[in-house]
């Protein structure tokens, strides 16, 4: 058997969540191996949505310019009625805010968000190995021997952590033995992307809303094709043709002018809500689909498992890098409760979209989320307005010292945790890597003319800690920056002349 290089990390599972991880930990440095058991990449336009969190999450990884112009925002629902078509808006959201500047859902084909971040991961000298598939391993204290049959060969890998990321009937799930509870919705739906003559790609369309005979074909943005869907009955065979879908949506529709020319990629699937019973046995984590799936509704699933990963990659770089392996325990802390509370708002979603009612609001944005019970939350009994430990960093306009504008989120964006002085005359806290200080106030780097202060409620000589990936981990006075320095420590930042050995 042949072996490779050992990697600090194999993910197995080259999707939307696989490649976010991936980003991250080569953008910090960490050696990793990015395995597909596919021979190429996923070509459906599945999980379509990128919700407004997500896009903060695509701007620090370097690649929201790229995914915006891939697609657009969701168009308005054309339903086709007895009386003629009604346009309606499904989306219903506020205008940008400096705290929140992205709000609208983004319509983009999965396809081409998982295209966009390969480009991003080969930029940064990765890229998946397609074909390689994870047929065992074992776990000890130190690490994970896998087994990867390649076209090549099988070859055993030693790593330090294996994180699956790899779907909804995840190899890695089952051969942990976690649990995956949860229901089947009562729901068996085709999803397609097809080429078709007589619709319009202004809107999406639908037929037969609120009745089993519903059909819909939105536009996907990007490209030519619409992405087709309707429900169908669990005991019957589907053809999923050309000619097979135009003859179903003939016999729901009576209309003999839309005609499907060419299907690039079709699936029939039974809607699911599940939840593993648990992300983390020893040395091998689960994320994405692996850990949860979700049915369509709200465009949550495939954002969930990107925020997974985003939550994970800066714990894992870190419990690398020295970090107590504590740390990686607060990743399921964190964010089982989050997909817990996404299932519940998918499924109260369907439910909505049976009896008509498809309108979107904040509640799918994403944006609320956040870890106000999490370990690593300094909570101040005492706090009670502004920004909380737990919740996510908001953004705000601000002033360099030089002149130039420019924004938190760009001071946020990187691989480093940031810690922020409002109206501060004290000196900054001493340096440590992986920590970037800047202060606002007499000599500081940073000017704020108010935006900072009321979107954040802070006072003079008060500092936030913002995570790696974009919460709050603190707001403390001048007077507790003590405490701080404590916290700092125990997530493995630590000043020059104490770095930790290596492992």
């Amino acid at each position: 058997m042949a072996h490779a290089a050992n990697p600090d990390v194999i993910i197995c599972g080259a999707g939307a969540a696989g490649l976010t991880l991936a980003i991250d930990l080569a953008r910090r440095g960490v050696r990793f191996l990015l395995i597909e058991k596919a021979s190429q990449p996923f070509a459906g336009s599945r999980g379509k949505g990128i919700q407004p969190r997500s896009q903060e999450v695509f701007e620090d990884l370097g690649v929201i310019d790229r995914i915006v112009a891939s697609g657009g925002e969701y168009p308005v629902q054309r339903v086709y009625t007895d009386d003629g078509p009604v346009d309606e808006a499904v989306i219903v959201m506020p205008e940008p805010t400096p705290a929140e500047p992205y709000q609208i859902p983004l319509l983009v084909p999965q396809f081409l968000t998982e295209r966009r971040l390969r480009e991003r991961l080969a930029e940064l000298g990765h890229a998946p190995r397609y074909g390689h598939e994870l047929v065992g391993f074992d776990q000890d204290a130190d690490g994970v021997s896998a087994r990867i049959a390649t076209p090549d060969g099988e070859r055993a890998i030693r790593a330090r952590y294996l994180i699956g990321t790899d779907g909804g009937r995840s190899f890695v799930r089952k051969a942990l033995g976690v649990g995956f509870p949860g229901k089947t919705l009562g729901v068996r739906a085709i999803v397609a992307d097809v080429l078709v003559y007589g619709v319009s790609p202004d809107a999406w369309h639908r037929w037969g809303e609120g009745t089993a005979q519903q059909m819909s074909m939105c536009p996907l943005y990007g490209t030519d094709m619409f992405q087709y869907q309707c429900p169908i009955p669990f005991d019957v065979d589907v053809d999923l043709s050309a000619e097979g879908l135009t003859a179903l949506f003939r016999e729901r529709t009576g209309r003999s002018d839309v005609v499907i020319r060419e299907v690039s990629w079709a699936s029939a699937f039974e809607m699911n809500a599940r939840l593993a019973d648990a992300y983390q046995r020893g040395r091998v984590l689960l994320a994405g689909d692996a850990a949860h799936v979700h049915p369509p509704t709200g465009g949550q699933g495939l954002n969930t498992g990107i925020q997974d990963a985003y939550n994970l990659g800066w714990k894992l770089a870190a419990v690398l890098d020295g970090a107590p392996e504590s740390l990686l325990a607060s990743y399921e802390q964190e964010r089982r409760p989050i997909a817990e509370a996404v299932l519940g708002l998918s499924t109260r979603l369907l439910e909505a979209a049976e009896n008509r009612d498809h309108r979107r609001g904040r509640e799918v944005s994403q944006l609320d989320l956040g870890y106000l019970e999490s370990p690593l939350s300094m909570t101040d009994p005492g706090r009670d307005h502004g920004v909380l430990p737990g919740d996510r960093a908001p953004d705000a306009p601000v002033t360099g010292a030089g002149g130039l504008p420019t924004r938190l989120f760009s001071l946020f964006q990187g691989p480093h945790w940031t810690l922020l002085g409002h109206d501060v005359k004290s000196s900054a806290p001493a340096p440590r890597a992986g920590l970037h200080v800047h202060t606002i106030g007499a000599r500081g780097d940073i000017v704020d003319t108010g935006n900072v202060q009321s979107i954040y409620g802070l006072s003079s000589e008060q500092w936030v800690l913002v995570r790696p990936d974009g919460y709050v981990a603190a707001v403390v006075d001048t007077t507790d920056l003590g405490t701080l320095e404590s916290y700092l420590d125990s997530v493995g930042l630590h000043p020059p002349g104490q770095a930790q050995a290596a492992w």
